[in-house]
C-alpha cells in the first residue's frame, strides 16, 4: 500500500499485521481522488474510522490543508502520519467516533469539513447509519463532501445526505453525498 500521488506520491502506508484494520485500496482510492478531483487542494478533511489513516494522508499529499483523524485505535494511523511527517498537518484523535460524533456535534461553532471519510467496519454498517445519518450534515462544510466506503453486499447509507454518486469496486460500494439542494 502507498501514497498514490501529490508531495507524498510512492511513499509506502504501513498497516501493521495482526491489527484489526481493512486499508482502502489502492485502487478504490485512486478512483475516489479521481473523483474528488480539484476539491481536495485547501480542503479540510475528516477521516472517520480512520485505520491507517491512508485516506487522510492521500488528501494531505494532494494539497489538502488539514486533517482530522478519528478512530478508536489510533496507532496504525499516528505510524504513518509520524513516519511521513504529517504532524503539523495531521491531528489525531483516540476516540469512539460514535462518541465523538455526539461530543462534536455538541459544540458550540464546531468546525466543518469540505471532505469527510467514512470507512467504517463493514461489520458496523447496521449501527452506525443512524448515528452517521444525524451527525454528518452538521459536520459539512457548504458544497462539500462526504465519501462513504461500505461492502457492496451491504452499503452503508446516508439518507439525510443526496447521493451525488455511488460506484462498486469488487466487494466495495463507495457513495459521494453532498448536501439536499
Amino acid at each position: 500500500m502507498r501514497v498514490i500521488a501529490g508531495e507524498l506520491g510512492g511513499q509506502l502506508l504501513v498497516a501493521p499485521r495482526g491489527w484489526k484494520v481493512r486499508p482502502t485500496s489502492d485502487r478504490v482510492r485512486e478512483a475516489v481522488f479521481s473523483a474528488l478531483g480539484a476539491k481536495v487542494d485547501g480542503s479540510s478533511v475528516l477521516d472517520l474510522y480512520c485505520g491507517t489513516g491512508a485516506l487522510a494522508i492521500e488528501a494531505l499529499s494532494r494539497g489538502a490543508r488539514r486533517a482530522l483523524l478519528v478512530d478508536r485505535d489510533d496507532r496504525p494511523a499516528r505510524g504513518n502520519v509520524e513516519r511521513l511527517g504529517l504532524g503539523q498537518r495531521a491531528e489525531l484523535v483516540r476516540f469512539d467516533v460514535g462518541r465523538w460524533l455526539e461530543a462534536h456535534a455538541q459544540e458550540v461553532g464546531s468546525s466543518r469539513f469540505d471532505i469527510v471519510f467514512v470507512d467504517a467496519p463493514y461489520r458496523l454498517a447496521d449501527r452506525v447509519e443512524q448515528e452517521l445519518d444525524t451527525h454528518l450534515p452538521g459536520l459539512l462544510a457548504p458544497s462539500g463532501r462526504v465519501v462513504v466506503e461500505s461492502a457492496a453486499r451491504r452499503p452503508l447509507r446516508v439518507q439525510s445526505l443526496e447521493c451525488l454518486r455511488q460506484r462498486r469496486y469488487g466487494s466495495t460500494d463507495v457513495s459521494f453525498y453532498g448536501e439536499r439542494v
